[in-house]
């Protein structure tokens, strides 16, 4: 019995060094995370659009105004636009490098890897720098192109490709955009390639072995076998590059900012510039929690996913 009560003041020493050990840290995240989203919501509903502060009661006037706004719905399309195009091509730039590596088409792997890696060592700011030398209309690339008769405009194009009137806008792919997504593909190719490395490195060899014993060729074992397999991988990657993209600010500030007719203008950009140079606080704290809202349709379905799993 003695030995038992010695073990219970153990284990309730331990939980309260413990909890003490973290506290520190649980009232960080509870100030400077949910407080100030919980500020920034409840500026969001407030007539503070001036240097003085207002916090009357404004209702939803904010986000009505913002939805109804072109360069907020230019913002959306822009930002649709970026996300499909980025997400799809990191995928299949990752899973197409990872499959040449895992099949040893690609000499020289370690340096390989290295070369794709590297550009996630950079901050967006300085990759935004680098491209926007680089696809620049009168200099960096475009000087060999204009040898074939080729100028693009590149990130200054306003051409809206399968557009479309709809609302104050023309819905559609706005060229310059594409400059965007190929300087944010550049720089996340690399993790994608990790991911689908580790993941096909991770298969067992005799699951291949099965499928080709089975009549299966190399392409089939990959498509029907492989890649079902990488799909949690797959997920995860989707949704990593989703919450890059849906909040993506630094990139495209650095490269192009807002754009001719706001082409390459995100939420982001449109939120800093709203409330730090136009001072409409309460429009700003209402593009962030839109900002927010999106990407909490793509975080908390796989948490909840990943908690019932666990559970």
């Amino acid at each position: 019995m003695k030995s038992i009560k010695t073990n219970k003041k153990r284990v309730s020493k331990d939980q309260w060094l413990a909890i003490t050990f973290i506290m520190p840290s649980i009232i960080l995240v509870a100030i400077f995370v949910y407080g100030f989203v919980t500020w920034t919501g409840y500026v969001s509903v407030s007539n503070w659009n001036t240097i003085v502060p207002d916090f009357s009661f404004a209702g939803l006037k904010n986000y009505l105004f913002l939805f109804s706004d072109f360069r907020f719905q230019a913002d959306l399309r822009n930002t649709l636009a970026f996300t499909i195009l980025f997400i799809g091509l990191v995928i299949l730039l990752g899973l197409g490098l990872g499959v040449l590596l895992d099949q040893k088409m690609i000499r020289g792997e370690s340096i390989f890897r290295n070369i794709f890696f590297f550009p996630m060592a950079l901050s967006f700011v300085v990759t935004g720098v680098i491209w926007q030398w680089l696809l620049n209309p009168s200099t960096g690339m475009n000087i060999f192109l204009k040898t074939f008769g080729i100028e693009p405009k590149w990130y200054t194009d306003t051409t809206i490709l399968a557009g479309f009137q709809w609302g104050n806008i023309e819905f559609g792919l706005p060229v310059a955009i594409i400059a965007v997504v190929i300087a944010a593909v550049w720089q996340m190719t690399g993790f994608s390639l990790a991911m689908y490395l580790a993941g096909l490195r991770g298969i067992p060899d005799e699951i291949r072995e099965a499928a080709r014993i089975d009549g299966c060729s190399e392409f089939q074992v990959y498509w029907k076998v492989i890649i079902p397999l990488l799909r949690p991988i797959t997920v995860s990657v989707i949704i990593m590059m989703a919450h890059i993209s849906l909040k993506i600010f630094d990139l495209i500030y650095a490269m192009t900012g807002p754009g001719a007719n706001f082409v390459t203008d995100v939420p982001g950009v449109y939120m800093f510039e709203a409330t730090f140079r136009g001072n409409y606080y309460a429009n700003g704290a209402a593009i962030a929690i839109i900002m927010l809202l999106m990407v909490a349709i793509f975080i908390i379905p796989y948490l909840w996913k990943n908690r019932k799993g666990d559970s």
